[in-house]
């Protein structure tokens, strides 16, 4: 257990090195997958940062890069609904395009963002997240690609936060 400034109580789930590792092996099942061709990663702000950036950087890739942001929770707690916060979106049609997303536990954002930006005729549109969550989900939808699975509740760090705090611990930990 860790606790951090006299802040909540942290249990250790997944590694600095831990999440490197999958960021790695993720990052060699794209190049392969999108062998020879572009990819347009879009990150999902503010929670997918760490590993967008950390996926990147692994890619042997030719990339571009857009954000969007998006909010689903409030606290702890999810608000059963998503709203687009900003969007800053260069033409998509045509494009291998890759959501690069955080965490994916009630499917309602990636759910929501793989609808619209269905609209705007990307060549290809599939899901990238860090940490897949084995819970039903209130949208069924899998990722095409993850890096870690997880059972359990509420997760900060590594980009992942509760209430924009905790994103900068290099691990990540669930909120105890």
């Amino acid at each position: 257990m860790k606790r951090v400034s006299s802040g909540p109580l942290l249990r250790p789930v997944f590694s600095a090195e831990q999440i490197a590792a999958a960021v790695r092996r993720v990052a060699a099942e794209l190049s392969a997958a999108y062998a020879g061709k572009e990819l347009h990663l879009l990150v999902v702000l503010k929670g997918a940062l760490f590993f967008a950036a950390d996926l990147a950087r692994a890619l042997d890739l030719s990339i571009t890069i857009d954000f969007i942001r998006i909010s689903s929770y409030s606290g702890t707690d999810s608000t059963g609904g998503v709203t687009l916060a900003e969007k800053q979106l260069t033409g998509l049609q045509g494009k291998e395009v890759l959501i690069v997303e955080d965490i994916l536990d009630s499917g309602l954002s990636l759910g929501y963002l793989l609808s619209m930006l269905a609209a705007e005729q990307p060549a290809s549109l599939k899901s990238c997240v860090l940490i897949t969550k084995n819970v039903d989900r209130t949208v069924p939808i899998l990722p095409d690609y993850y890096g870690l699975t997880w059972d359990g509740g509420f997760l900060v760090g590594y980009g992942l936060d509760c209430d924009e705090r905790l994103r900068n611990l290099p691990g990540i930990y669930e909120l105890g």
